[in-house]
């Protein structure tokens, strides 16, 4: 049995440039993966079968069953895979969760099935699987830019913590679309608040919170009635610079100590609201 960790990601800057003729939107962003993570767990079998701890998850739809057939397909390979997900990552958050775990299972599987596979490979892959899949094959910090199948690694920095806080609002259907609907030429950039945070990362290995950006954040207290009242609360508890993580309606603030991150966490919680404490450092071990 091979089991994996599918981290969830923040955007800590990101940019929507304009709509391409293709129908997709322009972007770049700077993505971080965090220390939140789903676990997935391989063994060979004869055919591709999933159990998900979320039942509604649990479907053909998902993409954990799509990237195992795509690598199939692909490969020529007849061996099948019994995959477990347990869901750690809160889905439909805007933190990448689904993205992640296809990206894993792509992963996963190239070594249970012995393919060989390059990196270069996996990441073409994941193109096909959707925009952020790409980036969690390399996981870390990375540029994205494109519609997001253009990543560049940058290199690792020292830990970063943040708290994460879950409003409990109702899910969305085609959300991310829904928000980008929203956009119009006046939300639109060039890339270059993502120049300048490229820029520090570069130099200091960190980014000063004042650099993050999002522009759904611009958008998206119109497309999630009662969002308001969660990030004041977020703030109530000692929260600063507080951003949407992707697309929403997942919120995230930056801190300086694994302390100061437990403090609002533990606050957000006795309020009876779902908040996580996360570093920049994945686990190795479940």
């Amino acid at each position: 049995m091979l089991k994996y960790l599918a981290p969830a990601k923040i955007n800590l800057v990101l940019e929507v440039l304009g709509r391409r003729d293709d129908g997709y939107h322009e972007i770049r962003t700077l993505i971080q993966t965090i220390s939140l993570c789903d676990v997935i767990s391989f063994e060979s079998a004869d055919a591709i079968s999933l159990e998900c701890s979320e039942p509604s998850l649990q479907t053909s739809d998902n993409l954990v069953v799509q990237a195992a057939e795509l690598l199939r397909e692909v490969s020529g390979c007849q061996r099948g895979a019994r995959i477990k997900l347990e869901k750690r990552i809160p889905w439909g958050a805007g933190l990448g969760g689904g993205s992640s775990d296809g990206a894993a299972t792509l992963l996963a599987l190239n070594r249970l099935w012995e393919l060989n596979m390059t990196t270069s490979d996996l990441v073409q892959l994941a193109a096909r699987l959707g925009s952020d899949v790409p980036f969690f094959i390399h996981r870390g910090v990375a540029l994205i830019e494109g519609r997001g199948e253009k990543v560049t690694p940058l290199p690792v920095s020292a830990t970063s913590w943040f708290v994460l806080l879950i409003p409990p609002l109702p899910r969305i259907s085609d959300k991310t679309q829904e928000l980008y609907t929203r956009l119009d030429t006046g939300h639109f950039t060039n890339g270059h608040l993502v120049d300048k945070a490229v820029k520090s990362w570069s130099k200091d290995k960190q980014i000063a919170s004042s650099l993050f950006f999002n522009v759904f954040d611009k958008v998206a207290f119109d497309a999630f009635p009662g969002l308001k009242t969660y990030r004041e609360r977020f703030a109530e508890v000692g929260a600063k610079d507080i951003h949407l993580a992707g697309s929403g309606p997942a919120l995230f603030a930056s801190v300086d100590a694994e302390a100061e991150a437990e403090k609002i966490r533990s606050l957000l919680s006795w309020q009876g609201l779902e908040a996580y404490a996360v570093s920049t450092i994945i686990p190795q071990m479940v």
